[in-house]
């Protein structure tokens, strides 16, 4: 599988970053379309509403929220199908607005497409 790369969503693109797809549920604050250019929004592969609101980006609840989003996944795996067809075709950069860049969404969805009991 190709390489995966993860990104804040306010970073400047890049020519190494393949195949940009911003995974937020909501559309990050300040920035436009035209801005953002190229972007696949695949908002589905998301944490739900709920499960964001209550992780509120607190490392304390990093462990609980990777399990619930984790779950959330599996779930839902039709949503994660055109983000693994990209990823076979080349470089894919995961794009997130959190300003943590360790306790954040992309973090988590790269670990679990890392893990081969869920390719």
């Amino acid at each position: 599988m190709a390489k995966l790369a993860i990104k804040r969503v306010y970073e400047p693109a890049s020519s190494s970053d393949g195949q940009r797809v911003l995974i937020d549920r909501l559309w990050p604050r300040g920035l436009s379309k035209e801005k953002l250019g190229d972007v696949l929004w695949l908002k589905d592969v998301a944490p739900s509403a709920q499960l964001r609101k209550w992780f509120g980006h607190k490392p304390a609840r990093w462990l609980e929220f990777r399990k619930r989003y984790f779950s959330e996944l599996k779930k839902n795996g039709d949503a994660l199908s055109p983000l693994r067809a990209l990823m076979k075709r080349g470089r894919t950069t995961l794009l997130y607005s959190a300003r943590d860049a360790e306790h954040n969404q992309a973090a988590a969805l790269a670990e679990y497409l890392a893990k081969p009991s869920h390719k």
